[in-house]
């Protein structure tokens, strides 16, 4: 299968803590919104919300997943993201191992 790499995407989110982050990589792996998330370190995220400035430990997240996938991705965290308003952004590749794209595709697949 050769996989036009405009359909392979990494979404973004951030997480108050590694607890939740682990329990919605899970959940998004498992009902293939994802096929692969990784979890990054801590980190110290400073951010204007509503009218102040503020600084949170966050525990980001890399979500591979397809184009197609990604509205019942975006959907699935909404659903379960602590936050009022959680970053969700998507970034498409330019570039990738055929083969690993290849992977990516038949795991994160739309219903």
């Amino acid at each position: 299968m050769d996989i036009d790499n405009r359909d392979t995407i990494i979404v973004m989110t951030s997480l108050p803590d590694r607890a939740t982050a682990t329990r919605l990589a899970s959940l998004l792996v498992e009902r293939r919104h994802a096929a692969c998330v990784n979890i990054l370190g801590e980190c110290t995220s400073v951010y204007r919300w509503k009218g102040k400035v503020e600084t949170a430990t966050e525990v980001p997240m890399l979500i591979k997943t397809s184009l197609c996938a990604y509205s019942r991705l975006e959907q699935e965290i909404l659903a379960h993201h602590p936050y009022e308003l959680p970053e969700i952004v998507g970034v498409s590749l330019t570039a990738g191992l055929p083969r690993y794209l290849d992977w990516l595709a038949t795991q994160s697949i739309a219903e």
